[in-house]
């Protein structure tokens, strides 16, 4: 049994409530590098909680002709998880934690990168005198290899996801754990980020499976995209139980099996997607038409296109870093954008920017729907007229965790994070039909708290498109979706597209989300001058 590294026999996993996964049997051998797949919800995100300690693992009671109940955990006590889920965590501890209201300036600017990763491998706390070590980071090759040495004295709370997450595996990597859990590690990544990742993953699997004092890796993926070669083994969950777990080669045989299995049913499925959609969209559309007062005028240039956003001349930054610099850009209806450019380079700063959630959008000239952004509009003219998608959103809705899937939708009719007030009988109708096109249908009353970090993306997507936008702003929405809903979401987005009544703007690293209608593309170039380019397909 030396050879055993973790050993799971007629177990089950419990979160502080009840068993989540009722039976479980799995072991990983030395040489062994395991992958840890599934759909949204099925079961993958409670295996990995429960490994990196935040679930527990307890003994099945033994039945007749049973092996007996068994867990042994050589990594127990050294372990470490990077994740989406663990990524908006920290961001929702620094606002709670901020102290804004009491600090000179009236700004707190949280935990830095640097603290951040000091407390991975000592005991200390904010307002504590740095150490050496921490003022050494800078040459630890962890620290080069996630590319976060120009940031580690930036709060967590001014990074972008992509940031986030290097600074949370430079963290792993230096703390000395033993086992690391990489969940979706690729997502929010740009393309160098990704191959860094891909290499790094390789080269620590190999010295994994000749010396098991060395640290080891369990890589958990929504779908099947860009899995190292490294992967050997694959755990599969669906519906809280396994329903794979063998070698890559067999799991690759089971996956080309299904696929032509399921080709005709898929096409049936896109087509009743599609009709019900419109139906909705219709409703929607009718709705707003019904409820809308006289809307404010738009300007129209003399191609006859509505203006919606105007940027004229844009600077943001703080201190010495400069993330907009001299941004013209203007979004007319119809042209659907795609936003592109490396990690940190000032996506999420330019979609904030639009959304109101960057206060520097008031000493800039920006117009949205014709109203210049400081000229006394209300926050609500703007918002009626957006759907958002974002990290930001994400973390919000996850303080409100214990917020029903009913009313997470319904908010998305009146604009605001939560719902206040009681719904009215046409809402709760409305919101169980788009809760139904995502595949939540009977789940209405479950807390967004209680869904994996994949379904409340998927809900939160629903919600953004509840009431026919004219701008859907669609900030990395597949992040953390298993294949089949990012198909769906995928072609709700097309969709609401050929509706021609809601004007795209979407950020994706992945070059398979650019949808079709996206002919046109804001790509950031930090560093450069000028530090963007415009291209129109």
């Amino acid at each position: 049994m030396s050879d055993t590294l973790i050993k799971i026999n007629n177990c089950r996993i419990e979160n502080s409530r009840q068993a989540i996964i009722p039976e479980l049997t799995w072991q990983m051998e030395e040489g062994q590098n395991w992958l840890i797949i599934g759909p949204n919800g099925g079961g993958k995100a409670d295996f990995v909680n429960a490994l990196a300690g935040n679930f527990t693992i307890c003994p099945n009671p033994n039945k007749t002709n049973e092996s007996p109940s068994i867990y042994s955990n050589l990594f127990q006590s050294s372990t470490e998880i990077v994740s989406l889920e663990r990524a908006a965590k920290i961001i929702q501890e620094e606002r709670e934690n901020d102290e804004s209201d009491y600090v000179e300036g009236g700004v707190d600017h949280g935990r830095s990168g640097r603290l951040f990763i000091t407390q991975g491998f000592m005991n200390i706390k904010k307002g504590d005198p740095l150490p050496p070590e921490a003022q050494k980071l800078e040459g630890q090759p962890a620290i080069k290899l996630c590319g976060i040495e120009k940031i580690l004295d930036r709060g967590l709370k001014y990074m972008s996801t992509g940031e986030i997450r290097r600074t949370l595996l430079a963290r792993a990597l230096i703390s000395g754990k033993k086992l690391l859990i990489l969940s979706d590690p690729f997502a929010g990544l740009d393309i160098e980020s990704r191959t860094i990742l891909l290499d790094f993953f390789n080269s620590i699997s190999s010295k994994s499976s000749k010396n098991k004092d060395t640290t080891h890796i369990i890589l958990g993926m929504e779908r099947w995209h860009e899995i190292p070669d490294a992967i050997s083994h694959v755990l599969e969950f669906s519906d809280k139980k396994v329903s794979f777990c063998g070698s890559r080669s067999d799991y690759e045989k089971l996956l080309a099996e299904r696929k032509a299995k399921n080709a005709k049913k898929a096409d049936k499925e896109k087509e009743f997607f599609s009709e019900e959609l419109k139906a909705l969209q219709q409703e929607s559309e009718k709705s707003s038409e019904e409820s809308s007062n006289v809307s404010q005028s738009t300007p129209t240039p003399q191609n006859n296109k509505e203006i919606l956003i105007q940027m004229n001349h844009v600077n943001v930054g703080w201190g010495e870093n400069h993330v907009l610099i001299d941004l013209n850009w203007t979004l007319h209806k119809g042209e659907h954008w795609l936003v592109r450019g490396p990690n940190g380079s000032g996506k999420t700063t330019f979609l904030e920017l639009i959304t109101g959630d960057n206060k520097q959008v008031y000493c800039n000239d920006i117009h949205i729907f014709g109203i210049k952004r400081g000229s006394g509009e209300s926050i609500w003219d703007i918002k009626k007229d957006l759907g958002i998608v974002s990290y930001r959103m994400h973390v919000e809705y996850r303080m409100l965790g214990g917020t029903s899937l009913q009313n997470v939708i319904i908010s998305g009719f009146r604009d605001s994070i939560g719902l206040y007030g009681s719904a009215s009988d046409n809402e709760i109708a409305k919101a169980r039909q788009w809760l139904k096109l995502g595949g939540f249908q009977g789940r209405e009353l479950e807390s967004f708290g209680s869904l994996s970090y994949g379904e409340q993306r998927a809900v939160l997507i629903l919600r953004s498109a509840v009431k026919c936008p004219k701008v859907l702003i669609l900030d990395e929405p597949c992040h953390g979706l298993d294949e089949a809903y990012r198909g769906k979401i995928l072609q709700l987005m097309e969709e609401i597209a050929k509706s021609g009544s809601t004007t795209l703007l979407h950020v994706t690293h992945d070059p398979s989300e650019i949808l079709p209608c996206e002919k046109h593309i804001l790509e950031l170039q930090p560093g450069q001058n000028p530090m963007y380019k415009i291209i129109n397909n």
